[in-house]
């Protein structure tokens, strides 16, 4: 999937997987980690999800990387917030009452860009990557952070035939397999959503199941 699929979805206001609300599982096990207060969040393709602000009331200073300006600038005029900016060869860095935000690929973070980092909350960025990018993904992804890193990782998983992502499926097995001696995988909660997903409906999907999942890297 090319960088242009989400920065035409940005500029066309397409963005049926950005929520107006705190993620209801993000309540309900953050506090299943083990959590030091003042430590950094990374989010990675954050859009311009609201979670950030609840991450952040929780005393947390937050780090997300996202592709589309527009989304990015969205983020902070929405929320009334007025970024300080500078930018690098890579990126351009948005920051604003302990929210940062690097706007550029994901693929072009180093470890000096997470060196804080001790938490990772992937609710949108897994399942937005089909299965020819996901092992890309997770290998630098785990390449960039500190071994003990906690990610509280949110996947769907339905009959991929079904329907085209994304979002794509993402079934246990396959995070098992992504994160094969890499991390250990333990699931926090599964819950059968079909019924409140229309748009999964209108599709044709005939099961849908989001997993909860807490990931501890070696």
């Amino acid at each position: 999937m090319k960088k242009e699929f989400w920065l035409e979805r940005w500029e066309k206001k397409e963005i049926g997987f950005h929520q107006n609300e705190i993620n209801s599982y993000l309540l309900q096990h953050w506090q299943d980690l083990q959590l030091v207060k003042s430590k950094e969040v990374f989010v990675p393709l954050c859009g311009k999800s609201k979670d950030m602000l609840w991450l952040r009331e929780q005393g947390f200073l937050v780090h997300g990387v996202e592709l589309s300006g527009i989304a990015v600038q969205s983020f902070y005029q929405e929320n009334g917030l007025i970024p300080e900016y500078n930018t690098s060869s890579k990126f351009e860095y948005y920051e604003a009452d302990g929210i940062r935000i690097l706007c550029g690929d994901f693929f072009d973070l180093g470890k000096a860009d997470l060196a804080n980092v001790e938490i990772v909350y992937d609710r949108a960025s897994l399942v937005a990557l089909p299965p020819e990018l996901r092992e890309h993904y997770v290998r630098h992804l785990v390449s960039i952070l500190q071994p003990g890193t906690q990610i509280l990782l949110l996947t769907f998983d339905y009959p991929q035939a079904e329907m085209s992502g994304p979002p794509f499926s993402v079934s246990l097995d396959d995070v098992e397999t992504l994160y094969d001696k890499q991390a250990e995988v333990r699931v926090l909660a599964q819950h059968d959503v079909l019924s409140q997903m229309p748009r999964f409906q209108e599709r044709g999907v005939s099961r849908l199941t989001e997993n909860v999942i807490l990931l501890t890297l070696n």
